[in-house]
C-alpha cells in the first residue's frame, strides 16, 4: 500500500474532535502529521494533541505536552495544601491552651 494513498484516506476536514493538518516531510525523510483537536461551542479554537511520525515504516505518536498547564496545576495543589494547613492550625493551634481555666487545668495535673 502506498503511503501517500494511505495519508489521503485520513480526515482532514470537518472531524468534530480530531482534526490531522497536513502531511509535512523533514529532510530525513520522516513524514510528520501533525494532530489537532478542536474545542469551544463552534469548534473553533484548535489546540494541539501532538503529531504522528512516519519513517522508515513505522509510525510513533509524539504527543504535544503544555508546561504551562502542568506548572499552573502545580500551583493550584500547592496553594490548597497551605490554605487548608493553615486552616488546620488556626482552627487548633499545636501548642497547649493558655486560657486560664486552661492553666488551671494544667497545674491540677501536675499536682495531682
Amino acid at each position: 500500500m502506498n503511503l501517500r494513498k494511505s495519508l489521503d484516506r485520513l480526515p482532514s476536514g470537518g472531524v468534530a474532535q480530531r482534526v490531522f493538518g497536513e502531511p509535512l516531510e523533514s529532510p530525513d525523510g520522516a513524514m510528520v502529521i501533525p494532530v489537532v483537536r478542536t474545542a469551544g461551542l463552534r469548534g473553533d479554537v484548535p489546540k494541539p494533541v501532538g503529531v504522528f511520525v512516519i519513517h522508515d515504516g513505522k509510525a510513533q505518536w509524539e504527543p504535544a505536552v503544555d508546561a504551562n498547564r502542568i506548572a499552573l496545576m502545580g500551583t493550584v495543589v500547592g496553594l490548597a495544601a497551605a490554605v487548608i494547613s493553615t486552616l488546620a492550625v488556626l482552627r487548633r493551634p499545636p501548642w497547649p491552651d493558655l486560657s486560664v481555666e486552661g492553666l488551671a487545668a494544667l497545674a491540677k495535673r501536675q499536682k495531682g
